[in-house]
């Protein structure tokens, strides 16, 4: 695919002043990554794909680096790091506070609050609501890559509104560059942290009834035939961060049908609260519990988008979905984020497990000991 962002061949830290500083994910795609980091590449991607995606606009690595620039730490940031060993998490998350608190305390340059509030004002008139509620989501340059796993290094912020509020949450996704993790995970595989820039992504918030994360691969076993759905009601934090055991469908990638259903009891969820306009936990009423928490129907409509993406993108995928309350069903349900599996993926011929290993496999032996298919 031919996105409007081509690749650009950044120097450390993402110094290419003659990049966009703010774009729209629509004009992303998958050779976008050196501008808009891995997480805002795959969306923009999605979207010219044909998948529904919640719109936005990302904060370029070339933003990125003029806030750091302007900011003048950037050799104090070195120091901090300097001669640290990535198994000291002690030395590492003192390091990472110094780090943060040094990022979020420096202004966001005039040109690109200015650049960052006119691409929310027009986010807000896309999606018909003032100060429109976002999720602000950090989006590294060397993460959702196929042969490193930095999925969820970096932070991720629900359901923000007004300027005020984003530019704060900007600038701590920046900072979150530095986590100790982060720290920590670049160096073990060999990341310079100079040569690695972020983006941070601004989306409009679906205001999700049931959310989580899906597989086009068997988590388990590696096996390549199903897809495995987790839900729970609410945001899909509860499900991503493991606050707490999803619901969980296994459903054949072919036929669509629910091979194995697990109904969990699911005490918390995430969603907002709307004195506050602030992304809340709570806990799920006793009578909702032990429901299921997406629908059969949900469940086919989200395994159909998880084999077009696996299409789409040729390998296995690990993507994060929600169902929004406020919209009618056929139109309800969005991707929130795809990535490459890397675990069982990168095993190559390691995935050949015991069990059925493909679709057609599983229709076989279904038709041979006379299981029905429907």
């Amino acid at each position: 695919m031919g996105s409007i962002v081509s690749t650009i061949a950044l120097s450390p830290a993402g110094t290419d002043t003659t990049a966009p500083k703010v774009c729209p994910f629509e004009a992303c795609g998958k050779d976008s990554v050196p501008l808009v980091g891995g997480k805002c590449a795959s969306l923009g991607e999605l979207i010219n794909a044909g998948v529904r995606v919640p719109p936005g606009f990302a904060l370029t690595t070339s933003g990125y680096a003029q806030f750091m620039r302007e900011a003048g730490i950037q050799a104090d940031i070195g120091a901090l790091l300097e001669g640290l060993d990535h198994q000291d998490m002690d030395k590492l998350e003192e390091a990472s506070r110094a780090i943060r608190e040094m990022i979020e305390s420096r202004p966001m340059p005039i040109e690109l609050e200015d650049l960052i509030a006119e691409a929310y004002r027009k986010l807000s008139v896309r999606c018909y609501l003032p100060a429109a509620p976002v999720a602000v989501r950090s989006s590294a340059t060397a993460e959702d890559l196929p042969g490193a796993s930095f999925a969820g290094q970096q932070d991720t912020y629900l359901w923000i509104r007004g300027v005020d509020d984003l530019i704060h949450h900007v600038r701590r996704c920046i900072s979150s560059l530095y986590t100790g993790r982060a720290i920590a995970y670049r160096m073990k595989m060999g990341f310079p942290h100079e040569q690695v820039a972020i983006s941070v992504g601004v989306q409009m918030m679906a205001n999700a009834y049931t959310a989580g994360v899906m597989f086009t691969i068997h988590p388990g076993t590696g096996d390549r035939s199903v897809i495995v759905i987790d839900s729970n009601f609410g945001f899909g934090e509860s499900v991503v961060s493991g606050e707490v055991t999803p619901d969980n469908f296994v459903v054949n990638k072919v036929t669509l049908d629910i091979i194995e259903r697990t109904i969990s009891t699911k005490e918390l969820c995430h969603t907002v609260d709307l004195k506050t306009q602030k992304s809340i936990a709570l806990p799920v009423p006793a009578e909702r519990q032990n429901i299921q928490s997406i629908t059969d129907d949900e469940i086919s409509e989200l395994a159909w988008a998880a084999k077009k993406i696996e299409k789409h993108y040729g390998r296995p995928m690990d993507i994060e979905w929600a169902i929004d309350k406020n919209l009618p069903a056929g139109g309800n349900i969005f991707i929130l984020q795809a990535r490459p599996e890397t675990i069982w993926s990168n095993r190559q011929k390691a995935s050949a497990t015991t069990g059925s290993t493909s679709a057609m496999d599983y229709i076989v032996s279904s038709l041979i000991t006379g299981k029905r298919l429907g």
